[in-house]
């Protein structure tokens, strides 16, 4: 009988230490859900409207490298002429020419 207490005894022990560990399970739910609720917000290095410029600056400087290569280095042109107004006057008037 002395081993059946004994089992009896740890049984008990076991019983008591499973609310513990219930309770346990819902403080760690509890904090799982507070971390949900007070998410950090995060800070951005290169923020949003700084990446719009950036890549407007980028694609301005691909289009005048473009009108350089185009005309200066596969047309007839000099670089410094690619730069100039009265070129694409001139390319436009020729384009739109009335008959």
């Amino acid at each position: 009988m002395s081993s059946n207490a004994q089992e009896q005894k740890k049984e008990k022990k076991v019983d008591k230490k499973q609310p513990e560990t219930n309770m346990e399970q819902n403080n760690e739910a509890k904090a799982t859900k507070k971390k949900k609720r007070f998410k950090r917000y995060r800070t951005r290095k290169f923020p949003i409207y700084l990446r719009i410029i950036v890549v407007l600056v980028l694609l301005i400087i691909s289009v005048l490298l473009g009108l350089i290569v185009g005309y200066a280095f596969f047309g007839d042109g000099t670089v410094a002429d690619a730069l100039k107004v009265d070129t694409y006057r001139h390319i436009f008037d020729i384009v739109n020419k009335e008959k």
